[in-house]
């Protein structure tokens, strides 16, 4: 029959823009968001970077982009996460992307393609759309999971971690990587830690995607973000004797967070491979992944980076603008781990201080979560991860008060 390919099964909606949909829906003036990884001010309200803010070019048009994108945009970004010295120094292809999603999606489709791994390791837990994107773009590639987070100890299970990929991965195998920030858990792996990861990179010739997604919201410092990358690059690629270096390694970067434009969808791949080995037919091939998906990436986004990143006055700005949304998201943990406490709410809630970046593996249990929102209009995912961008002096007490309560009830 002519329509028999629209007998298909209808999926379960996406569980974070379902929850968003719920939200918009609730006439509860009460009501508190804290699914999306965006940024919201004191007010509640969407937050226009002031570096974003001051950009105006009347030179701007709407013409289109090369597929790979803008050249100045591709080194600027480039030099944002390598530094600049390894920036030029390195044999890197880059080709902007439809943000975060774009860049991990061109990478599965290139490495499923050319590198041919047997496993896409990917960390327990992760960004929800990981897998989603593996399974679209590289659905030959069998996903693996590797232990990320201990839910018992709030805490890295870092031996497990290692023990893991050592035994299972393979030669060529893709490992995922939070560069910073690790969404959802807000726990990062120490310097030392990375560097054995590091060399258990290397003695299982691991290829090492990084997922830069949140660049400056670790420690407020886009340098010291940026760490785990520059230390993977220079030390698992630099050696001209391949049985002493990784096959290569992606960064998957994304502009949305760190500059506020979410819907702008700005973000780029970057590709490095050893420097004895011609990276131009990987660049060739990642622009006509591109060309067939979306033939010439967003401008507009790109421009606004691009502009801020290459004045000093904006630059400097963009700098400020960092710390203030990382240092209020920090209050933020400070005062709900405060009124939590003083509210003598049951179990250890050290942990949301301590952990970084936009959001907090909250340890609540999906009952907890149901609770909160059915009877309290609080919206969290349902694996426990808070956005704390959505708390504010106005709800921080009455979101403390309401979980203290369904701790104790549940």
């Amino acid at each position: 029959m002519s329509a028999q390919y629209l007998d298909v099964p209808v999926l379960p909606t996406d569980v974070a823009f379902g929850l968003l949909a719920d939200f918009d829906a609730d006439q509860d003036p009460k009501k508190v968001s804290l699914i999306a990884g965006a940024y919201r001010d004191e007010k509640g309200l969407p937050w226009i970077l002031p570096s974003v803010k001051q950009v105006t070019d009347p030179r701007s048009h709407h013409e289109y982009l090369d597929i790979a994108g803008s050249p100045v945009f591709l080194n600027i970004a480039r030099s944002l996460v390598f530094g600049t010295e390894l920036a030029e120094s390195w044999n890197v292809a880059s080709i902007q992307a439809v943000s975060g999603t774009g860049a991990n999606h061109l990478g599965a489709s290139f490495l499923a393609k050319h590198l041919k791994p047997q496993h896409v390791f990917i960390p327990d837990p992760t960004w929800v759309n990981h897998k989603t994107v593996w399974a679209v773009a590289a659905p030959e590639v069998a996903q693996r999971e590797y232990p990320y987070y201990d839910p018992k100890t709030r805490s890295i299970k870092f031996a497990d971690m290692l023990s893991t990929l050592d035994i299972d991965a393979q030669p060529n195998d893709v490992v995922i990587l939070q560069a910073c920030a690790h969404n959802p858990t807000g726990l990062d792996l120490t310097r030392d830690q990375w560097k054995q990861l590091a060399d258990l990179a290397l003695k299982k010739k691991l290829f090492v995607l990084f997922d830069s997604a949140y660049q400056g919201f670790a420690t407020g410092n886009v340098e010291d973000d940026a760490w785990s990358v520059r230390y993977f690059t220079e030390h698992l690629l630099s050696s001209p004797d391949p049985d002493q270096r990784i096959p290569g390694l992606c960064v998957a970067q994304s502009f949305s967070k760190n500059f506020g434009l979410y819907g702008e969808r700005v973000g780029a791949l970057h590709l490095v491979a050893p420097s004895d080995v011609s990276i131009q037919g990987a660049k060739s091939q990642l622009s006509l992944i591109a060309r067939a998906e979306y033939s010439n990436p967003p401008r507009f986004g790109a421009q606004i980076v691009q502009t801020v990143l290459t004045d000093p006055r904006l630059r400097e700005q963009w700098q400020q603008d960092l710390n203030t949304m990382s240092s209020r998201i920090m209050g933020m943990r400070k005062q709900l781990r405060t009124r939590l406490e003083d509210l003598a709410t049951p179990g250890d809630w050290s942990h949301i201080e301590s952990q970084i970046g936009m959001f907090s593996y909250t340890g609540l249990s999906k009952e907890h979560v149901n609770k909160l929102k059915e009877e309290y209009h609080i919206y969290l995912m349902p694996s426990g991860r808070a956005s704390l961008c959505g708390l504010n002096e106005g709800n921080v007490d009455y979101v403390a008060r309401c979980i203290s309560k369904v701790v104790k009830e549940v």
